[in-house]
Formats: C-alpha cells, sequence, structure tokens
C-alpha cells in the first residue's frame, strides 16, 4: 500500500483540519498519483473536501467509528479489520492512505511506499506524520527537483520500506 502526504520540516500536516498550505503543484501530483485508484481517509479529511464530498474518478473508503455515518459515494468501514479486509479485493499498489493523521498512524505499518511533499518550512501545526527520516526502516528512494511556491521551497520525495 501507499501513503501520500505533504509535511514540512517537523512532519507537521495540518491545522484546525485544514492543509498547512495548498500547491497547486502538489494537488496535481496528488490527482495524478491517486487518480483511478483506492483513496483510504478518515471522516475529518473528507469533511475538507469540496462540499464535503468523495473525490470523483477514485475507489473511496472512508474509515470512521461512526456507525451511523453514510456518504454518498463512498464506503464506509468501522475498524481497522474491517477495513483491511476489505482492501484485500484491490491491489496493494492502487491502495493510498490519503489521511489524516489517526488514519496514517494506523496504517504506516501496512506500507510500503510513502509519497511525501516535504515543505522546507515550518508551521504552526496540531496534527504530524510519523518522521521517516528518524525511521530506520525506511528510506528515500527517489526525489526531485527542489521547486518554490511563492517563498515555499518543496521536493516531491519517494520513501520505501527496506526489504527484511
Amino acid at each position: 500500500m501507499n501513503i501520500i502526504v505533504c509535511a514540512d520540516n517537523n512532519w507537521a500536516i495540518g491545522y484546525k483540519n485544514r492543509l498547512l498550505v495548498s500547491i497547486p503543484n502538489d494537488m496535481k501530483h496528488f490527482r495524478e498519483e491517486t487518480m483511478g485508484k483506492v483513496v483510504v481517509l478518515g471522516r475529518k479529511t473528507l469533511e475538507t473536501f469540496p462540499q464535503g464530498q468523495p473525490l470523483q474518478g477514485r475507489t473511496n473508503i472512508v474509515l470512521s467509528k461512526d456507525k451511523k455515518l453514510h456518504i454518498k459515494g463512498a464506503e464506509v468501514v468501522h475498524s481497522l479489520e474491517e477495513l483491511l479486509e476489505r482492501l484485500k479485493d484491490f491491489d496493494d499498489e492502487d491502495i493510498y492512505i490519503i489521511g489524516g493523521d489517526s488514519v496514517y498512524q494506523q496504517l504506516l505499518p501496512y506500507c510500503d511506499v510513502a509519497h511525501v511533499t516535504k515543505l522546507d518550512y515550518e508551521y504552526q501545526a496540531d496534527s504530524y506524520f510519523p518522521n521517516l527520516d528518524k525511521d530506520e526502516n525506511w528510506e528515500i528512494t527517489a526525489d526531485s527537483e527542489e521547486q518554490t511556491y511563492f517563498d515555499i521551497p518543496y521536493t516531491f520525495l519517494k520513501y520505501e520500506r527496506k526489504k527484511v
């Protein structure tokens, strides 16, 4: 499985249920990676999308403890076990975990690839992604040229879980 995330120098990913910054090229990268694939997300992340609607052109699976939650255009699962069982119907490389922080924390152990847009900046934040640079199980296997959005330098990094 894949994880896709945009994080700052402190691995911060959000503040008050919003992304830290919206970079058009990062959004384009996200669309290109996930289009036609399966995206797994939490309810709060879904609520940040335009009109709180599932992403078009993708199979949306929402992980939520709320048993009464029904979302048009998305499938809702209520536990990690139920989610993992459902994901068996898809190829691992077609599954993208897209947030938020609790969903990332729960599913990182099941992922082998992390697509990280790394912002060379430090934001005020209240949600974080695990620091893959400090985890000896992960290594950077690809990186892009540094790009800039206004005054924010960023790179696209690909981390892969080391084979044991």
